[in-house]
């Protein structure tokens, strides 16, 4: 398992780029791995993960949570309305946040259970009408939206269309979280987390590069 190659590499990102060191969080993408994988990068000490789908991270990291301490789970998947609740009870950060419904949904439950995940608004910045997130020209007033529902807004996420240069992407979402005086940017890939560390992510999403090959059931 590459893992050290990853941190390193994040480790020279931030130098370069004048960074503090350990700024920058690495969250290993697990979605679709066989438990022997993840387990593996478990037992080099990483704790830090993201997961596409409520469901499927409910199946895997009850039992992993048995033998590890400290885990931090990330949803950086679609999270439907009616799987809010449990969202919220497994994930410590959730990258999905993209629409009015939702963030009503994350406001009651809040309420509810007295506590809520740090959240991270999707911004569409491809504006692709097949993905989701905000449109960057809506941002501003959706981010005022979720922190008048008292919501813990930490940043911004976004992901780049395909076969585009992602530094223009990572640029409009830093600007956009500047303006609203937010410090979380999550994004940057296998691909291409180095560009995105240069221009400001505090959260990169590694998976292939991490585990190899996505392995579908």
């Amino acid at each position: 398992m590459p893992l050290h190659d990853i941190t390193t590499r994040i480790a020279k990102a931030e130098a370069d780029a004048g960074r503090t060191a350990g700024s920058v969080t690495l969250i290993a993408v697990s979605k679709v791995q066989p438990d022997a994988r993840v387990r593996a990068v478990l037992e080099e000490g990483h704790r830090c993960f993201g997961e596409n789908k409520v469901q499927e991270a409910a199946g895997k990291w009850p039992a992993f949570a048995e033998d590890f301490d400290g885990l931090d789970l990330h949803l950086i998947g679609p999270l439907q309305s009616n799987k809010t609740r449990a969202a919220m009870e497994l994930f410590h950060a959730i990258h999905s946040l993209d629409r009015p419904k939702l963030a009503q949904s994350f406001a009651r439950l809040a309420q509810e259970m007295g506590r809520c995940p740090d959240l991270f608004v999707q911004v569409n910045t491809g504006e692709e009408a097949q993905k989701a997130g905000v449109l960057p020209s809506e941002a501003d007033a959706f981010v005022a939206d979720c922190r008048a529902l008292d919501l813990p807004v930490k940043g911004l996420m976004c992901i780049p269309p395909v076969d585009v240069e992602p530094a223009l992407h990572f640029a409009l979402l830093a600007k956009i979280a500047a303006r609203n005086g937010l410090e979380g940017l999550s994004m940057g890939m296998s691909s291409d987390f180095e560009r995105a560390i240069a221009l400001g992510a505090t959260h990169v999403r590694v998976g292939s590069a991490i585990f190899g090959e996505r392995v579908p059931a």
